[in-house]
């Protein structure tokens, strides 16, 4: 499937209401609550028949638009794979084993998803606000950073979870070890803040502070739970957005700062990014339960085996009451695993996430609508549309 495999999309509707999950809103709450009892509020309900129609209107065009489609995509994603370059490049060390362990996740085979959203909106701000279309050298610093952070969260994270495999092979810390390990990602970090220090701009610096805060809390976060059904649905949309969410949406509106946007348009730019981020996270925990282990790169049911609670989960448990101790106890007991897994395939948790999937990707979309019609912004609605269909 070409990633930007059509020519013209139409404007979303303008008549999509304003984003309904906001961490801090009453309109959060409820919402978060008809979502679980299986009830989407209308406003949901528009915005995924809005995401059909998009996809519709997509497969509507003539292959005569897959030449230019393909040549546009190969000219961004050359620019993403150069990126991956350039940032081995900072990473080099006079510690050759330093840098081996840095550079072994920016092998490729990553889907440079987050700098790709970064290019991508970078360069459609640009045209839209009469810059020139190709992104500045600071922008694409901030590309840069954001596939670090990135990177630099999943050696964590493999350490945090003694992670066997990443992307169908071994783990870094199965391969040097925890603390080289964690050294590794603390070098990375290290190296995209000289980056960013670089810039000498500090308002990028103010805007990308917030992401750091967001993994770390974010991380901590997933370590609890919440007794309530409504209260750990809250909890785990505030958790996606800080551990998943946070880091693309503000480097969304880093990005489009160096353009010259407004506040509006960067307020624009960061809801794409953070209903696009939670949409990504929300599939993500829905293929934990759907693909196979060769599919994802890493053993299938691996976060209920964690002790998380998904939205899988948490959907599956207002049908199933047995869910709720078992959550509580974050599946400790011996056969845990395997009946939370049997209650989630049983019940309709997996369509009722990929639902709340389809949803933020509408609102994403509609935060991009008034940008001016471009290859970019077409490309936009379609890698958050491949958002909701991807496999892995």
């Amino acid at each position: 499937m070409l990633l930007f495999g059509f020519n013209r999309l139409g404007r979303a509707s303008s008549t999509i209401a304003t984003p309904l999950l906001t961490s801090s809103s009453s309109s959060y709450r409820s919402t978060a609550r008809r979502l679980i009892v299986g009830r989407p509020s209308h406003n949901v309900s528009r915005n995924v028949q809005q995401f059909n129609r998009h996809s519709l209107v997509a497969q509507r065009y003539k292959m005569s638009t897959v030449a230019a489609a393909q040549s546009f995509q190969n000219s961004t994603s050359k620019l993403a794979e150069q990126l991956i370059v350039d940032i081995k490049k900072e990473l080099r060390s006079e510690r050759a084993e330093l840098e081996e362990i840095a550079t072994y996740y920016f092998d490729g085979q990553g889907k440079a998803y987050r700098p790709m959203i970064v290019i991508l909106i970078g360069r459609a701000y640009n045209r839209h606000l009469g810059q020139d279309i190709e992104l500045s050298d600071s922008q694409k610093v901030v590309a840069m950073v954001a596939e670090m952070i990135h990177t630099s969260s999943l050696v964590h994270d493999d350490v945090i979870d003694s992670a066997d495999t990443r992307r169908g092979k071994p783990s870094v810390n199965v391969l040097y070890g925890q603390r080289k390990s964690i050294l590794a990602g603390d070098y990375i970090l290290s190296r995209a803040s000289q980056m960013l220090a670089r810039l000498e701009n500090e308002d990028i610096l103010v805007v990308l502070s917030h992401i750091l805060l967001d993994l770390v809390r974010g991380e901590f976060m997933q370590m609890s739970t919440k007794p309530g059904e409504n209260q750990r649905f809250e909890h785990y949309i505030n958790k996606s957005f800080k551990k998943t969410a946070s880091l693309i949406a503000y480097t969304c509106k880093a990005v489009t700062l160096l353009s010259g946007a407004n506040e509006t348009q960067q307020e624009a730019a960061f809801e794409y990014g953070r209903n696009l981020g939670i949409a990504f996270q929300l599939v993500d925990d829905l293929l934990d339960f759907e693909s196979s282990q060769s599919e994802l790169g890493k053993p299938a049911a691996a976060d209920l085996k964690l002790g998380l609670a998904t939205a899988p989960v948490l959907y599956a448990s207002s049908q199933f009451g047995e869910l709720d101790a078992m959550i509580a106890r974050r599946f400790s007991e011996p056969g845990d695993v395997e009946k939370a897994y049997a209650y989630v395939m049983k019940s309709d948790g997996l369509e009722k996430t990929r639902e709340l999937a389809k949803k933020h990707v509408a609102e994403a979309l509609n935060h991009i609508s008034d940008l001016s019609d471009s290859d970019e912004k077409r490309a936009l609605v379609t890698l958050a549309e491949m958002t909701i269909t991807r496999r892995k």
